[in-house]
């Protein structure tokens, strides 16, 4: 995590509550243009997970223009799930036409559900893959919509840039969304420990298995990140694997 301290969604507008995040972005012109773009629509946090150039070399520096202050701030991370552990609801980029793990829709469809968490008080965050492979499958798994952008199955690929401008323009096209009264939103850093603490009790016990853990924790996780969970379901679910862990080792709390 870096080590400026990241302010929380109570203390921002709404366009501030949204934060960019990059995953291993390999140009610095890309990195540049991106932190332009996000100043260009009142974007405030550029977030880069493990990049795979120097965010601050000359021509990413050209490219951020007056963006430079932004660019500058931008935080790194060695992961995503670092890089989203704040954040309430995830929405994920994806150019890819096979099914995906997760709920896939157009920026009309899934830009309001993020807007609504963010006119609620969430944080939220919108994330970008690599130039030449996008994201991972694990990766996707970590967030909570998949959006793909309408472009022709031909050639869906997009610049990331130019990706980065579409959903941006979107999202402030879109307009304000009314608040939701929803119950205090789970971030993803709290619902990933409780799972973490999961897998480890159902592989004590022997509901899962080592070599297929992973494959039905995902289903797990995809599962809970629909759901949109709440703090207290989370902590609801802690209690539950601790009590089952007491009970498993013939011990009481």
């Amino acid at each position: 995590m870096p080590s400026s301290e990241l302010n929380g969604p109570a203390d921002q507008a709404p366009d501030q509550a949204v934060v960019v995040v990059l995953v291993e972005p390999a140009g610095p012109l890309n990195v540049g243009s991106v932190a332009r773009l996000c100043a260009n629509f009142g974007i405030e946090e550029l977030r880069l997970v493990q990049p795979r150039c120097d965010p601050l070399a000359e021509e990413a520096r050209r490219m951020a223009v007056h963006a430079l202050p932004l660019l500058e701030r931008a935080a790194l991370y060695p992961d995503l799930a670092a890089a989203i552990a704040d954040c309430h609801r995830v929405v994920a980029t994806s150019g890819r036409l096979e099914p995906e793990p997760v709920p896939v829709g157009l920026p009309a469809d899934l830009l309001p559900w993020l807007q609504a968490g963010v006119a609620s008080g969430e944080r939220a965050a919108l994330v970008f893959g690599r130039e030449d492979h996008g994201l991972s499958n694990d990766e996707l798994l970590q967030a909570g919509r998949i959006l793909r952008i309408p472009t022709d199955p031909a050639y869906p690929s997009m610049n990331l840039s130019h990706a980065v401008a579409v959903i941006l323009q979107s999202l402030r096209h879109g307009g304000p969304a009314r608040p939701q009264q929803l119950p205090e939103p789970a971030s993803r850093g709290s619902l990933e420990a409780a799972l973490v603490d999961a897998e480890a009790l159902l592989l004590e016990v022997g509901f899962l298995l080592p070599h297929t853990a992973h494959a039905r924790m995902a289903k797990l996780r995809a599962l809970l990140q629909r759901a949109q969970v709440g703090s207290d379901e989370v902590a609801l679910l802690r209690g539950m694997v601790s009590q089952l862990r007491w009970a498993s080792r013939g011990q009481t709390p």
